[in-house]
């Protein structure tokens, strides 16, 4: 009865998998469809199409890459790489989120300036600048603090709660940034017909507002459930699963084939190390981020 369960859950979360990745692709299109068709396009020249890099590269890289580097923990086809190179993964495609967040604002930096625009005076820019300062910090935090094998076992126990909080934390203001965003956008745009009048653009980037929200709760939801979890590097590596308890999966060797009582001894032995391994794993061998 334990087997159907698992092949419904994995199909449950492959189907979630899909819907994200699904609203997170469309997104981008969506976002390379408003600047191509009905802004200026793309080019670094201190135009509005300078500025267009801004809503691309930020849907693109800070909601898209960080989405997708939020859950690389939780792709079960992973589970018996190395946790090291799932690390690397994870840190690179946040890297990578966070390059191209520095280079949007950069793009809006130079518009401004080169319009005579004042910078930082919206609250979309506030949060918006906050929130790349606050993901620079939280990457190199992360390099330094459980990436690097420097950092005693206890810090990373303390960090760990803290690191995935943030992480969680930052990725839901930047979706909730881009939307000010793009509203803030069309409000300032949209002349003739107005906004209020609901013209053909301001139609395509509602609905690229939704496919946000949609993309940013399914990778939430993906990374909160405690059942999706990474199980322990331990037991990925010398014990196959049995079936599936609240904690993501119960364990037996594959060494075993004697008695029952024999069985029952290594499923003590099991929880004992277990056990006795759990701060170590909580420091940095299983997380959601």
């Amino acid at each position: 009865a334990q087997g159907p369960r698992n092949m419904v859950d994995y199909g449950r979360f492959l189907a979630l998998l899909a819907s994200a990745l699904l609203a997170g692709f469309v997104s981008v299109i969506l976002s390379l469809v408003w600047v191509f068709h009905y802004r200026e396009g793309l080019s670094w020249d201190g135009g509005p199409a300078e500025f267009n890099w801004h809503p691309v590269l930020v849907i693109t890289g800070f909601v898209f890459i960080q989405g997708i580097a939020i859950i690389v923990y939780r792709l079960p086809w992973t589970w018996k790489c190395s946790k090291l190179l799932m690390k690397f993964i994870h840190a690179g495609l946040n890297t990578i989120a966070m390059i191209l967040a520095i280079v949007s604002m950069v793009a809006v930096f130079e518009y401004h300036n080169a319009k005579n625009i004042p910078n930082m005076y919206s609250l979309h820019s506030w949060i918006g600048l906050a929130a790349v300062i606050f993901y620079s910090l939280q990457l190199f935090l992360g390099f330094a603090v459980f990436l690097l094998p420097f950092a005693p076992v206890y810090l990373r126990a303390v960090l760990m709660p803290i690191h995935v909080y943030s992480g969680l934390t930052i990725f839901a203001t930047v979706i909730a940034t881009a939307l000010m965003g793009i509203t803030e956008k069309l409000i300032f745009s949209l002349r003739n017909p107005a906004y209020s009048a609901s013209p053909p653009e301001a139609t395509l980037v509602n609905c690229l507002g939704l496919l946000l929200v949609v993309f940013g709760s399914l990778i939430l939801w993906m990374a909160s459930r405690p059942h999706w979890k990474r199980p322990l590097e331990e037991h990925t590596k010398v014990l196959r699963p049995i079936g599936e308890t609240h904690e993501g999966t119960e364990v037996e060797s594959t060494m075993t084939n004697s008695s029952n009582a024999d069985k029952s001894d290594l499923r003590i032995n099991t929880e004992a190390a277990r056990k006795q391994n759990l701060k170590f794993d909580e420091a940095g061998q299983r997380s959601t981020m």
